[in-house]
């Protein structure tokens, strides 16, 4: 789950002039720090984290990291079908023994990232490394069949993806017409071994039924806030009157509640969406569909409104 620790000192002679003995690692702490494996180490952290899992009925539940299976056997009692990834040859050895007669379990030796997103509805659940966490949140934001995504992360980082701080991600505000992301609860860094240097946090991110865009302007959406969050100009408004004429910015921020002054970071993912559909809306109705200054297509500079 976290980063990769530190290495331990080699043997030799302290400044007292003493000899100390090297330290001598198994080949289980040298594959668990190559790995970055931090294991949930007590039931009640387990039980804590899988209350933040909402199965759905037919979902198939897909377990990224599942070490020595702590929670491989309850997701087994809650998804019909469960596909559990482990990396370490020795773990996956004995969470095969561990859900022996749990004949709705699958334990796959592989990379969780190089697989192949199932062709059915599925959640991922997983105790993700630190190390991995964003690969691990786009292989999920790519499955075009995930459903929700359950994870045990750094708190900093759900946080910062939740708007924990009274900011917002480049990548939470341009998925957010598609996916929820929320904070759902926290773990002690003390509930894992080995421990690691900071707290855990139960990051669900969810697809939404609807999105909050049509899918046919999803890709426009995108192209406006790559547009605000360009950092040219400071503000959101500064940034897309590049990119859209200053009245109609100026009255889209207004309607959202958008100070001509708030820093791009500040905006929150709601307001960026009443933002474009306010600008993507007039701009229809006036027979341009993009952005001024984007390309309209190869070669070709799309031509500013008068």
């Amino acid at each position: 789950m976290s980063g990769r620790g530190r290495t331990g000192s080699p043997g030799g002679a302290d400044r007292s002039g003493s000899t100390r003995r090297p330290v001598t690692r198994t080949d289980a702490d040298r594959r668990r720090r190559e790995l970055s494996q931090n294991y949930l180490r007590g039931q009640q952290a387990a039980r804590q984290f899988l209350t933040a899992v909402r199965p759905a009925p037919g979902d198939l539940c897909v377990e990224v990291g599942a070490g020595e299976g702590i929670l491989t056997a309850r997701l087994a009692a809650l998804f019909d079908d469960v596909v559990a990834y482990e990396i370490d040859v020795s773990l996956a050895g004995r969470l095969r023994a561990r859900v022996a007669n749990q004949p709705n379990v699958s334990v796959v030796l592989s990379d969780f990232l190089a697989a192949r997103p199932p062709p059915r509805p599925f959640q991922v659940v997983g105790n993700a490394p630190f190390s991995l966490t964003a690969p691990i949140v786009e292989w999920c934001l790519r499955a075009s069949r995930m459903s929700a995504a359950t994870l045990i992360t750094q708190l900093e980082y759900a946080r910062k993806r939740t708007g924990g701080y009274g900011r917002w991600t480049h990548l939470t505000v341009s998925t957010w017409p598609q996916f929820s992301w929320q904070l759902a609860g926290t773990i002690a860094r003390t509930e894992f071994r080995p421990v690691p240097s900071v707290d855990a946090g139960i990051l669900r991110l969810v697809r939404r039924a609807e999105p909050l865009v049509s899918r046919a302007r999803l890709a426009a959406y995108r192209r406006l806030v790559q547009a605000g969050f360009s950092g040219v100009g400071g503000s959101v408004q500064a940034s897309l009157r590049r990119s859209y004429p200053p009245e109609q910015v100026a009255a889209a921020c207004g309607d959202a509640g958008v100070d001509r002054r708030t820093v791009v970071a500040y905006v929150s993912p709601d307001q960026w969406v009443q933002i474009f559909l306010a600008l993507d809306g007039r701009a229809r109705r006036a027979g341009d569909h993009r952005p001024t200054g984007t390309r309209a297509d190869p070669g070709r500079t799309a031509r500013p409104r008068p």
